[in-house]
């Protein structure tokens, strides 16, 4: 197992090189660069969200994004101030050049500071990481605490009514979209038009720091309340359907049949013999269900409910073209993405020592 980890941790080098490539090299042909950005901030015509069509919000659709050219919206501005702005954003360099360097800080861990935020990237994602692990990590224990308990009842009552009433309840969620669920959650628990149970927006009240420990547990609890419904609603479906089809699965294999005849009762048989091994595929994608929810953390829920997390930010920074903070976040998430991926296979072995990688490789 220890050669297995070796190699796939060596993999990591070229993976990353490649997704760093790829973008860097689309990045390159994106109209509505950091210049034209800058200019059009200069200018007082643009904004982050005015870009979102590449034209930075100077009115014009032609900008071009070469060192050599011409800005459309700089004119009546000197090139020696267009030159300026080129080398302070690094553009004064050939792109294979650029490409490097980013490399060899990436290396040490040193991802810049964001073009238009005047703070690091590195500070800038601490800041946004609670609402991101938030909405990722309470979304996923949710989504398995209900779903295991609901695909096991499901795989036992396969067929009756409660499975059918159940399986229509779950697709029909699976069915709304969140950022609509999150809207119906407003209007009906925020004050929209019948109780103001659950706060509006935010992730803390403003006494936050007021308020006792226990006050905090609550008040955290009061305000995740309605986003993380809105966000884990429709992973419940897959998970509940995986689980109880695997569970049916295990139940027609012959060890099951032959602890039946041994005299074992149901659950004797359900929680002593089939459930580790159909959980397996269940509980070892643990890892990979929660960094797909913590990436997945949706734009549109953190507007919804004014939450400033890794989504928004992500979003601002591509449209606005600050690359340092896109580069970097796309860096440390794929990463964390394929470090992820190795800790996933580890718990495949955790829960059933019997697979073996190398042996499968070999």
């Amino acid at each position: 197992m220890g050669a297995y980890i070796l190699r796939r941790l060596l993999l990591i080098i070229p993976t990353l090189l490649g997704i760093m490539l790829i973008n860097f090299a689309l990045a390159q042909f994106v109209p509505g660069g950091p210049v034209e950005q800058a200019i059009a901030r200069i200018q007082g015509e643009g904004n982050v969200f005015g870009g979102f069509d590449g034209s930075a919000g100077t009115g014009n659709n032609d900008l071009n994004t070469g060192s050599d050219s011409t800005y459309v919206g700089a004119r009546g501005l000197p090139p020696e101030f267009i030159a300026e702005l080129e080398k302070e954003f690094g553009f004064d360099k050939p792109p294979v050049q650029r490409f490097l360097q980013m490399l060899a800080n990436y290396a040490r861990f040193d991802f810049g500071e964001s073009y238009f935020r005047s703070a690091s990237v590195v500070e800038l994602i601490k800041e946004k990481l609670p609402v991101s692990i938030t909405l990722g990590l309470w979304s996923t224990l949710i989504a398995y605490m209900v779903s295991i308990p609901l695909g096991i009842r499901k795989a036992v009552k396969d067929g009756t009514p409660f499975d059918t009433w159940t399986s229509g309840a779950i697709i029909a969620g699976y069915a709304i979209p969140g950022f609509l669920f999150g809207i119906l959650l407003l209007v009906l628990f925020a004050g929209g038009s019948y109780w103001q149970i659950f706060p509006l927006r935010g992730l803390t009240s403003d006494n936050f720091e007021a308020l006792s420990a226990w006050g905090k547990v609550k008040d955290y609890a009061w305000h995740i309340t309605l986003p993380v419904i809105a966000s884990s609603i429709a992973g419940f479906a897959t998970l509940t359907l995986l689980t109880k089809n695997s569970f049916l699965d295990e139940m027609k294999k012959q060890y099951v049949m032959t602890a039946r005849a041994k005299g074992l009762s149901e659950s004797a048989v359900l929680y002593g013999h089939v459930f580790r091994n159909a959980m397996l595929i269940v509980i070892a994608g643990f890892p990979s269900v929660f960094i797909g929810v913590f990436f997945g953390a949706s734009l549109i829920i953190e507007t919804i409910f004014s939450l400033d997390g890794l989504g928004r930010l992500g979003f601002e920074a591509a449209v606005a073209r600050d690359y340092p903070i896109v580069f970097g976040t796309l860096f440390i998430f794929g990463l964390i993405s394929l470090v992820v991926g190795i800790l996933s296979d580890l718990m495949y072995v955790l829960v059933d020592p019997r697979i073996d990688f190398e042996r499968r490789e070999g």
